[in-house]
């Protein structure tokens, strides 16, 4: 493997955790969100925020196109990209739902989902 070639590598796994990072940090945020809101009644304005949910899908979107799009061309596996678009289209369903159980639900799943494709997108560059 060239240099090039492992620095690429190292690029594409860098993503992939970030990706799953950045999904366990909104499965995070979704439950921290109706605790506090729901059993402090604080915070509503900012944590259900509809532009944090926009600029949080727009990142998710760009990390895993970018990560299990070059995955996927490399090791051509379907599976880590159709089960992270299936992700991302949950979290879009979840951007169209009203505030509350049923958004957080399908963030959840959404971001559950894009974790997966990160993780066979781990498992299949190796």
């Amino acid at each position: 493997m060239t240099e090039t070639q492992d620095t690429n590598s190292a690029i594409r796994r860098h993503l992939d955790k970030t990706g799953i990072a950045i999904s366990v940090l909104c499965a995070v945020h979704c439950v921290l969100t109706i605790i506090i809101v729901s059993g402090l009644g604080v915070g509503g304005q900012f944590f259900l925020s509809d532009e944090i949910h926009r600029y949080a899908l727009v990142i998710a979107l760009i990390v895993a196109a970018v990560g299990i799009g070059w995955g996927a061309l490399l090791h051509r596996r379907r599976e880590p990209f159709v089960i992270a678009m299936m992700g991302l289209s949950f979290m879009g369903g979840a951007l169209a739902s009203p505030h509350g159980t049923q958004e957080a639900v399908l963030t959840i799943i959404g971001v559950a989902l894009v974790s997966l494709g990160h993780l066979l997108n781990l498992r299949a560059s190796h």
